[in-house]
């Protein structure tokens, strides 16, 4: 379908593509990676023609139509929703101008017989094509993609302009949907899809019959889509007939074993050059030393490559927090006149790694913005327990910086404490070397201002860490850096993502955010797909206790209401005494930090009597705030293996 043939591209003195060879066949799914900055969106451009290879060419038939997706694109506005998809449907709205012109002449008295038999003739040609195509359902159609994208039908007669950017990003991936191309080219489509709609669009493509090449870091879309591989590495692209986990796999063991014959190749060059060292001088091994030399020279040596510089993420172990980092109470908000979600209650316990989900527009960056003190709520209180400290990642990373201000001065507003070599050192993990740290926030791209905030969270040294789409500008060998210092963080973590893949290893309990309301599952992001296939009614044949497979719903919602009674009666004494607990130590975190702010004032700690009246009391109260939290650490976990108990026996299959 299409044939790229020696390719090659470059960008004032530098190449992006050097002779270039590739051939992509109808019905191919193709993940395409590489680190940024190797050429992946102008290969897309290349393809599409928007720009021209220096040498070589890409040859494509001319009846193909391709459907391209870009990171950047032009703000929409003057059209209704429904509006503006049709206009860009060109068959549709091709047949029906030409439907209406032969109708109306057909309907001219003036026109003879025989012009009139012309006519009937390609207006029921036309007819034929729109049922073809099923043009009557075209409406229809339309609305089942905005729907599966997010859109809500009071959406669907609103101006395009009011969207968003991210919203606005999803009505061009519909008109491209609905569209009937040969070829869809996307590049990062999932940056602003929320879960549902991932999931939708995972189903729409493996019914899609046509070609498809994706960008994209969610190593969990492209698993789902994609079957065959290509990376953008050192001006070339490789091909690989597989998924991108097999790829990998495959890479590692080619590196292994480039690796293997390096190493043998450098032991026989140190031997031959300690042979040509030894015997150098001596006129009896001139021959043999002259036949080493030669061989040195002729060597081809093998070029080991390492293409993944490694970005190191060590989060500091944190300060203990209190048992409950933060508690949100009675809380609504939005922004403007708009509440997007009101009188909502809910708390994290230390230690928690949560994952907020949900559909876009329900309110979860607001939520983490709420609780990383960032904006007020319009009603509620937010309750900081003993000790908490919060950093925050936000979803828009250029609204937390000075456009104005470079890299090193960004970084040094964080800490005070380093000079400039240690945030150079610090920066230098982030690939930010030599000048690249004077760089102004302003010309960065966003996987670099991701990359900024990040070392920034690093610096602050925070037990309760929220981040909102950490993942958006990070490519796949960043990201499970990223994912790994989770993994080991010693703190409290919010995380507002649809990265399917990097939430599997962090996340320890789900909070789906849906209609005003937070559902708790209790498991990980595997867990919770599973469960929301089953309340689709996706799976058949859910295994219950026992593993019985129970097919009669009737049954299965009667041993589904045992099992939550069993837990009921099972946990119910047990969330009292945890409440309980508390209860009180909120109360003597309260009271720690009044003798904190007693023990701090001039009247007392100038006082002796009264200096240790005051520290005696506070000793006590912390020794029996340790006692306290000890207890409640006990509770929770009795609960925690009860609860696990329980999830087990629905969660089999």
């Amino acid at each position: 379908m299409i044939d790229i043939q020696n390719l090659t591209f470059d960008i004032g003195e530098r190449v992006l593509f050097e002779n270039v060879n590739l051939k992509i066949n109808p019905q191919d799914k193709i993940a395409l990676v590489g680190l940024n900055g190797t050429g992946k969106s102008t290969f897309f451009k290349l393809i599409v023609g928007l720009t021209h290879p220096a040498l070589g060419s890409v040859n494509k038939p001319k009846s193909i139509k391709i459907g391209y997706l870009p990171q950047e694109f032009s703000e929409l506005k003057g059209k209704t929703l429904l509006n503006e998809i049709q206009s860009s449907l060109l068959e549709y709205n091709e047949l029906n101008t030409l439907e209406k012109q032969l109708s109306d002449e057909l309907a001219n008295d003036n026109a003879d017989e025989n012009r009139k038999l012309k006519l009937i003739v390609k207006l029921g040609e036309v007819h034929h094509r729109m049922e073809e195509i099923e043009f009557y359902s075209t409406e229809s159609k339309i609305k089942k993609v905005l729907t599966g994208l997010g859109f809500k039908k009071e959406d669907f007669e609103r101006k395009v302009e009011e969207f968003s950017g991210g919203w606005q990003m999803r009505i061009e991936l519909a008109k491209i949907l609905l569209n009937e191309n040969n070829l869809i080219l996307l590049d990062e489509p999932t940056n602003h899809l929320d879960i549902d709609s991932l999931r939708w669009l995972i189903e729409y493509f493996k019914q899609y019959k046509g070609a498809l090449i994706i960008v994209s870091h969610d190593k969990f879309f492209i698993s789902e889509v994609t079957d065959k591989t290509m990376e953008v590495w050192n001006n070339n692209i490789s091909f690989y007939n597989g998924p991108y986990e097999k790829y990998i796999d495959y890479k590692k063991q080619i590196e292994e074993q480039k690796l293997a014959e390096s190493q043998n190749q450098q032991k026989k060059i140190q031997e031959t050059e300690k042979f040509i060292e030894r015997f150098r001088y001596k006129a009896s091994k001139a021959r043999q030393v002259q036949s080493r030399i030669k061989q040195l020279e002729k060597l081809d040596k093998t070029l080991i490559v390492d293409n993944d510089k490694k970005i190191t993420l060590n989060f500091p172990e944190p300060e203990r927090s209190g048992a409950i980092p933060v508690k949100l109470k009675n809380i609504s908000a939005g922004y403007g006149d708009k509440v997007v979600f009101s009188n909502l209650d809910f708390s994290i316990e230390r230690g928690e790694k949560l994952a907020l989900i949900g559909p876009n527009g329900t309110g979860k960056s607001t939520l983490a913005k709420i609780i990383a003190g960032t904006i007020e709520p319009f009603s509620g209180e937010v309750i900081y327990g003993h000790n908490t400290t919060v950093s925050y990642y936000a979803q828009e990373v250029s609204e937390t910086f000075n456009l104005n201000d470079n890299i090193i001065t960004t970084l040094s507003g964080f800490s005070k404490d380093l000079n400039f070599n240690q945030l150079r050192t610090i920066l230098g993990a982030f690939l930010f070397t030599n000048d690249d740290v004077f760089k102004k926030i302003r010309v960065l791209s966003g996987g670099e201002k991701s990359r900024v905030a990040l070392a920034s969270i690093l610096l602050q040294k925070a037990n309760l860490v929220v981040l909102d789409e950490p993942t958006n500008h990070l490519d796949i060998q960043s990201k499970e850096i990223l994912q790994n210092a989770l993994i080991n963080f010693k703190g409290t973590l919010l995380l507002v993502s649809h990265d399917v893949d990097f939430l599997k290893p962090i996340a320890n309990k789900i909070l789906e955010f849906r209609n005003n309301k937070i559902q708790y599952y209790y498991g990980n992001i595997e867990y919770y797909l599973r469960k929301k296939e089953e309340e689709k009614g996706q799976i058949s044949g859910i295994k219950l206790s026992l593993n019985q497979e129970v097919d009669d719903k009737k049954v299965q919602k009667r041993l589904e209401a045992e099992l939550r009674t069993n837990r009921y009666r099972a946990t119910k004494e047990l969330k009292k005494q945890i409440e309980d607990h508390e209860q009180i130590i909120e109360e003597l975190e309260s009271s720690v930090r009044r003798l904190e702010k007693d023990l701090a004032d001039e009247k007392i700690y100038s006082s002796p009597i009264l200096a240790k009246e005051k520290t005696q009391e506070y000793n006590q109260t912390k020794k029996k705030l340790e006692s306290i939290l000890e207890k409640w650490t006990e509770l929770h976990n009795e609960l925690e293996d009860i609860e696990n108990q329980f999830r087990s026996e629905t969660a089999n299959d």
